[in-house]
């Protein structure tokens, strides 16, 4: 069987699948009795050893080195192996996975998601897992590894959909906006396609993801937000403006005149320290800085400086950022 599954970009490909089945079944002939083999995918690199089912899972889930086409580290004699299908491997150029940055974003949301690149131990303590979390962890594995359409090989649904916020964002598209496009795209596609219905349907996937926010109810006028010890009020202990909009028979009713939306910090910071992009950027302030007078970093400001010599132990801890 031609190995140029090992370069498709979809993983949940029929092809794709096909070419896990006859990797596994070839490492259990080539391996009998093994209940642990070299794991092949991108991150294990094939320098861990796994269960032959887990290895199965890591696959799918990161992909198999593109280069190793000849499997000579599961008994595949070099020189029995088919030199045309090698030829026929260098000739295939590296296909970008867009899918491998969503899966490497889910990995950060969800630390237990990646625990077997570890090489944990089949007898070692399992980290208890929220079962909320983990149902999270699953939707959003499940969008990320389903195709867009059947026979899709550029989306799934996660990345279509995290393609499409991003536009959103981007060209500030009004909710109203974005509904139209994305009804016209829908219809576009085959009519078994995963692309959700309006916003609301797509915010929703991506709220696994913890880009959420809270909303608090705020006076018409700023002057006041109607949160914690006055949430309960109607009124607007400044200025007395009702909390709620009014009727045309001037009835009050249950909708807000003014809504804030707050973005919280604490799990923001959580995911950059989490994230193996951007964790060492976190402490850049402690372990890069140089005094040379350029302000080059928020640490490099006045008031960063004071809030140091202010708090001290805060400061000498590289993970806390003053800023």
């Amino acid at each position: 069987m031609s190995r140029r599954w090992i370069q498709n970009p979809n993983r949940c490909s029929d092809e794709y699948l096909d070419g896990i089945e006859d990797f596994i079944e070839f490492a259990r002939r080539q391996n009998p009795g093994a209940t642990r083999i070299r794991c092949p995918c991108r991150k294990c690199n094939n320098t861990l050893w796994e269960t032959i089912e887990n290895v199965g899972f890591h696959l799918v889930r990161n992909g198999m080195i593109e280069t190793y086409s000849i499997w000579n580290l599961h008994g595949e004699q070099l020189d029995h192996a088919s030199s045309s299908n090698a030829t026929r491997m260098d000739s295939v150029e590296p296909i970008v996975d867009h899918n491998d940055q969503v899966m490497d974003i889910i990995e950060d949301v969800f630390p237990f998601a990646s625990i077997n690149n570890n090489n944990e131990r089949e007898d070692d303590v399992p980290t208890p897992i929220d079962s909320a979390e983990f149902e999270q962890y699953e939707k959003l594995l499940k969008n990320a590894n389903q195709e867009l359409y059947p026979g899709c090989e550029s989306f799934s649904v996660l990345t279509a959909i995290v393609e499409l916020m991003h536009g959103k964002i981007k060209y500030r598209m009004s909710n109203l906006c974005f509904d139209y496009f994305l009804g016209v795209f829908k219809r576009m596609l085959p009519t078994d396609n995963g692309l959700p219905k309006d916003h609301k349907q797509a915010q929703k996937v991506l709220n696994g993801l913890g880009f959420g926010y809270e909303k608090i109810q705020a006076c018409k006028n700023n002057c006041m937000l109607f949160y914690k010890e006055h949430e309960t009020l109607d009124t607007c202990l400044i200025c007395n403006e009702s909390r709620f909009k009014m009727t045309s028979q001037n009835r009050t009713t249950k909708i807000p005149q003014k809504v804030m939306r707050y973005l919280p910090l604490k799990p923001r910071f959580q995911r950059l320290y989490m994230s193996t992009h951007t964790a060492t950027d976190m402490r850049w302030h402690k372990e890069k800085q140089v005094d040379d007078d350029v302000m080059r970093h928020p640490a490099d400001g006045e008031a960063w400086k004071e809030f140091n010599r202010m708090f001290p132990e805060f400061a000498a801890d590289p993970r806390n950022a003053a800023g």
